[in-house]
């Protein structure tokens, strides 16, 4: 175990992956020479070539394009779309081409494609790289999903996702690359796809989130202590969505609110409501609340913090659910 911060795990999983499989690849817009906007791909040029750590045109569409035949020449290409809003343009090739391939050829062909991007706001920066866009990707039949919270997470997913056979979007939360530490394995580290984690313990209401909002989840539970004990449980993957652990944590305190950074309307967070509308009905003491972003473009950096879910706002929903 190491210290460190998300985007050095990434990095450290980038390092152990391409060591260990010579077909993985990394392609993406300044992830060579740069090392990546963020310096998530650092000294992967370098140590592996410029064959294996690909610096591409600013053409999402063509990132992604070319990574689709470069699947089917046996290759494991890991697509970095510099920013969240960035990759609507690669958004045909992906509904189009990446989720069917798998069905076109009736299992037959694997499609081992990894596509990661920053995701969300809270970072001060200009429009078009603040978006929470999971919903989009979530709705794409063939495509997993999954929202790292924590540095080990930020490695363990982003393995599990090289690894798999099918393909894979990464959503990491920018805003914490740098603003969290926490203990990391050494060398090869999977978290599985498809497993949540309780990231609190509590018995009176559950924060159900994911990515950026895991943390501020947490926040609001020491805010609430003595008030309500509070679990948090952390999706980890949105698909596929661990709903024995979000079933579970319901029936065990009766009051749920749902936590995203994305725009309400058809948000991911209806989809878990509406799981427990079907499948925990009986399990639940009051309605299911949502805390999200507002449906409206991501606003100009001066008001952003007026957009984001806060820990008032959270607290808030608890204190309602509470007052039942």
């Amino acid at each position: 175990m190491s210290e460190k911060t998300l985007v050095e795990a990434i990095n450290e999983c980038f390092h152990v992956e391409l060591e260990r499989d010579d077909s993985v690849m990394v392609m993406g817009e300044d992830v060579g020479r740069a090392g990546g906007v963020f310096r998530a791909t650092a000294g992967l040029r370098d140590r592996f070539g410029p064959d294996r750590c690909v610096d591409t045109p600013l053409a999402e569409a063509g990132i992604l394009g070319s990574a689709i035949g470069l699947c089917m020449a046996g290759w494991r290409p890991v697509c970095e779309m510099q920013y969240d809003a960035f990759s609507y343009p690669c958004l045909d090739q992906l509904i189009t081409h990446v989720g069917r391939y798998r069905w076109r050829t009736g299992g037959a062909m694997e499609f081992p494609l990894t596509i990661r991007m920053p995701y969300g706001g809270g970072v001060r920066a200009p429009e078009l790289h603040d978006d929470s866009p999971e919903t989009y990707y979530v709705h794409t039949p063939g495509v997993k999903v999954a929202i790292p919270s924590t540095p080990a997470d930020a490695k363990g997913l982003l393995a599990a996702a090289i690894r798999e056979p099918d393909p894979v979007v990464i959503l990491e939360p920018k805003l914490h690359y740098r603003t969290m530490r926490g203990e990391v394995p050494d060398g090869e580290h999977v978290t599985p796809l498809g497993k949540a984690r309780v990231a609190r313990e509590g018995s009176d209401v559950t924060l159900v989130a994911y990515g950026s909002m895991v943390p501020l989840s947490e926040q609001a539970a020491d805010e609430l202590a003595g008030e309500a004990s509070v679990e948090v449980l952390d999706l980890r993957s949105l698909k596929p969505l661990d709903e024995d652990a979000l079933l579970a944590s319901a029936a065990k305190t009766g009051r749920v609110v749902i936590v995203q950074e994305a725009p309400r309307v058809a948000g991911f967070g209806a989809e878990i409501a509406a799981i427990l509308a079907e499948k925990a009905i009986l399990d639940l003491r009051s309605p299911v609340l949502r805390v999200t972003g507002y449906d409206v473009p991501y606003p100009y950096w001066q008001i952003e913090d007026a957009y984001m879910p806060s820990v008032e706002r959270v607290t808030d929903a608890v204190r309602k659910l509470l007052r039942f």
